[in-house]
C-alpha cells in the first residue's frame, strides 16, 4: 500500500499557498485492506474511505469509463493493480495531476509543474471532454487564480464541448455549486470571462451572457458596455469581501438591461421593473438558495430607487423601507444598499471611473432606517384603542415624520435626477 498527497494540496504548496485540506491516493490496496485499518467508507460511486484520525479522504487508485451524456455517466474500476500515473491522467488539469509520497518526493507524469511555472491551465488529457463540470471548474480556478490563462488547446477542447451539448447535461444543483464557489474567489469576474469565452455562459446563464454588447449612456457609464459594467461591479464586491448573496446580486441586479428595446439604447428606462422577472426565472432554474434570491430580486428591483435616495422624499423613503421589510430584516437592508454602492463604483471606462466616487446614498438610507426603526408602533398600537384598524397608517405616519426630522432635505419634493447607475 503506497499513499500520496494529490491534487489542491500539492498545487497549493508549490504555489507557496496555505493548504486547507489533503487528498489522499491508495496505490496497491482493497476496501477490505482499508477497512482492517480502521478506515471509515464514505464514496457512493468508488471506494473512498475517511482517515479514522484526521477524517481527511483516501481515495483508492481508480481508472474511468464514459458511459453516457453528462457528469454522472461514468464507470469506475478500482484494483490494486491500477498505477498512480494511471489515477492521475484521469484528472482535470496538469496542475492538479501532481502526486506527493510521504517522503516529499513528487511525481509529476504530465507536466503540473511546468505549468505551475508557465501559469497555464491545461487539461491532462483528451477524457476531460467527458465531463462538462471541468468547464466549470476551469472557470473557478480563473477566478481564484487571476494570474493563469486558459491554454489555447484547452479553451478549444472547451468550446468543442459546448457545441456537442455536453454543458446542457449538467444539473442545476452542479451548476449552482460551482458557480457559488467561484463567486466567492478574489477575481470572479475571470470566471464570466472565461464561460464566456468557451460558449457554457450563453448556455447555462443566457440571461446574463445577453448583456454583452448593449450599451449604456457613456456620461454614467464610461465603461459602456453592460457586462463589462457587471463584471466590475462584482469585482468591486468581491474586494470589499461581500457575502455569497450580496455578490448574487451584484451578479444579477442589471439583467433587464439584457431586454429593454434596441431603439431605447443606449438608455434603460425601467430595466429595474424588467430585470425582476429573469432573476426569479434564473434562481429557480438553478435552484438558488432562497437567501440569495430574495436579495437579487430586492436589488434588481430597488437599486435605482437607491441610486436617486437624496432626491426622494421622507414618505417615498418610508414606502421604500416597507417594500424591502427593512423593519425585519435591517441587515438584508443594508447588503442590497452595499450591492448598490458596488453598482454605482463599477463603472470604469478609459476616459472617466466612478470607483472612488463617494455613495452618499448608504449612508442617508441607513440614517432613514434608524429614524423610523426608533418610532414605537407599541405605544400607537395602543394608542389606537377600539381601532386597530388605523395602525398601520399611523405608523406609518410616524415613520414618516421621523424620517423627515432626521434628514430635513427628504421632506422637499423629489427632483428630477439623472439615470441612476
Amino acid at each position: 500500500m503506497q499513499i500520496y498527497v494529490v491534487g489542491g494540496a500539492v498545487r497549493d504548496q508549490l504555489l507557496g499557498l496555505a493548504v486547507k485540506d489533503h487528498d489522499h491516493v491508495v496505490v496497491g490496496a482493497t476496501p477490505e485492506a482499508m477497512l482492517a485499518q480502521g478506515f471509515r467508507p464514505v464514496g457512493k460511486d468508488f471506494p473512498v474511505f475517511l482517515h479514522p484520525r484526521t477524517q481527511e479522504e483516501y481515495a483508492l487508485a481508480r481508472t474511468e469509463r464514459k458511459t453516457a451524456p453528462g457528469y454522472k455517466g461514468f464507470v469506475f474500476h478500482t484494483s490494486p493493480e491500477v498505477t498512480l500515473e494511471q489515477d492521475l491522467i484521469r484528472r482535470d488539469l496538469t496542475i492538479n495531476a501532481i502526486a506527493r509520497a510521504a517522503d516529499g518526493t513528487l511525481t509529476d507524469p504530465y507536466g503540473g509543474q511546468r505549468d505551475l511555472a508557465l501559469r497555464l491551465f491545461r487539461h491532462v488529457s483528451p477524457a476531460f471532454e467527458e465531463d462538462p463540470v471541468r468547464i466549470l471548474r476551469v472557470a473557478r480556478f480563473a477566478a481564484r487564480f487571476a494570474e493563469f490563462t486558459v491554454a489555447p488547446e484547452t479553451m478549444e477542447l472547451m468550446q468543442q464541448m459546448v457545441a456537442k451539448g455536453e454543458v446542457d447535461a449538467l444539473v442545476p444543483e452542479r451548476v449552482w455549486q460551482e458557480l457559488a464557489r467561484g463567486l466567492m474567489e478574489a477575481q470572479p469576474s475571470r470566471m464570466l470571462e472565461v464561460l464566456r469565452d468557451c460558449g457554457a455562459l450563453a448556455r447555462i446563464l443566457p440571461e446574463l451572457d445577453a448583456l454583452w454588447g448593449v450599451p449604456q449612456p457613456e456620461q454614467w457609464h464610461p465603461e459602456i458596455d453592460t457586462g463589462t459594467h457587471v463584471l466590475q461591479v462584482l469585482d468591486c464586491a468581491a474586494a470589499l469581501q461581500l457575502a455569497l448573496p450580496a455578490r448574487v446580486a451584484c451578479l444579477l441586479h442589471d439583467l433587464g438591461k439584457g431586454v429593454t428595446p434596441a431603439e431605447h439604447w443606449p438608455a434603460h428606462h425601467g430595466h429595474e421593473a424588467l430585470g425582476v422577472p429573469l432573476v426569479e426565472q434564473l434562481c429557480q432554474r438553478l435552484r438558488v438558495p432562497t437567501e440569495c434570491r430574495d436579495l437579487a430580486v430586492m436589488t434588481t428591483r430597488e437599486h435605482g430607487n437607491v441610486g436617486r435616495a437624496l432626491q426622494l422624499r421622507a414618505s417615498t423613503i418610508v414606502k421604500l423601507l416597507e417594500r424591502c421589510d427593512a423593519f425585519r430584516k435591517p441587515e438584508r437592508f443594508v447588503q442590497m444598499l452595499v450591492a448598490t454602492e458596488c453598482d454605482s463604483r463599477g463603472r470604469i471606462g478609459a476616459q472617466a471611473s466612478f470607483r472612488d466616487t463617494p455613495f452618499p446614498q448608504r449612508a442617508h438610507l441607513e440614517q432613514a432606517l434608524a429614524a423610523a426603526r426608533g418610532v414605537d408602533a407599541g405605544a400607537i398600537a395602543r394608542a389606537c384603542g377600539d381601532t386597530p384598524q388605523q395602525i398601520p397608517q399611523r405608523v406609518h405616519q410616524a415613520r414618516v415624520q421621523a424620517v423627515g426630522a432626521a434628514l430635513p432635505a427628504a421632506a422637499a419634493d423629489a427632483e428630477a435626477s439623472p439615470e441612476s447607475p
